[in-house]
């Protein structure tokens, strides 16, 4: 054999190994790595129940700081309920800009006033002469109108002409109030339109009693509980006492 014939021969068997069938099954023998059978699928996995959505509520009102600073007169009349006297003249205003609708604020404003726990009988008109005007008013503006009183765009005043409703406090209320809205609305124009009509700030009179509607309440209750009304023993539909006309 010529003297290269053992390297042919190695050559050879390389030759025949990379010719081996791709398709032939994993070697065997002590040596060889055990073969991976493939896995069954398991049983399909239940579905994981949804996730319960949170509950999707209105957008709360956004009251811009400044609106236009000019006011519009809410047009329509209303009548004062029924009873003796002579009703007071009162007219609303809306300042322009403002995310309330001014028919809505002025019928409820006359439900407040008309209401039998209420100062006294109020007719809403639309023009002069009145006694009291019943003004909503974005933040600043209430700054301006109730100089010089400092509200902080957060109180609201009487300036002597006008009762300013702060369109903020109209909108969230106040924390004293616990969430009770309409309670705290009514105490608002309660409040402001009693200073129309010549009333001054008292105090509380004793723990656990009810605040006196002239009680500055949005700024504290003292150690009063809230009260909105200038005569909460009275029946919400008459002007007649229900346990006695006591004034808190």
């Amino acid at each position: 054999m010529p003297r290269f014939a053992p390297f042919m021969l190695v050559v050879l068997l390389l030759a025949a190994g990379c010719g081996a069938d791709p398709t032939a099954g994993p070697p065997v023998g002590p040596g060889a790595a055990p073969s991976r059978r493939p896995i069954a699928p398991g049983p399909p996995r239940a579905p994981r129940p949804a996730r319960p959505q949170p509950e999707v509520r209105p957008p709360a009102v956004q009251v811009p700081y400044a609106a236009s600073g000019r006011y519009a007169v809410v047009p329509g009349t209303a009548p004062a309920r029924p009873g003796p006297g002579r009703p007071v003249r009162y007219l609303v205003e809306v300042e322009r800009g403002l995310p309330f609708e001014p028919g809505e604020f002025a019928a409820q404003v006359h439900r407040i006033l008309n209401d039998g726990r209420g100062w006294a009988r109020f007719q809403r008109v639309d023009r002069g002469p009145v006694r009291v005007r019943v003004a909503l008013s974005s933040p600043g503006t209430t700054i301006r109108q109730c100089r010089p009183l400092r509200t902080g765009g957060e109180l609201s005043c009487w300036n002597g002409r006008r009762s300013i409703i702060n369109a903020l406090r109209w909108a969230v209320g106040v924390p004293q109030y616990e969430g009770d809205l309409a309670a705290y609305r009514s105490y608002l124009i309660s409040h402001e339109v009693g200073h129309g009509l010549g009333h001054g700030h008292r105090s509380c009179p004793g723990p656990g009693r009810l605040a006196p509607v002239m009680t500055q309440q949005s700024k504290s209750l003292g150690r009063c509980r809230p009260n909105p009304w200038p005569f909460p023993d009275r029946a919400p539909g008459t002007r007649e006492p229900q346990t006695g006309d006591r004034r808190p």
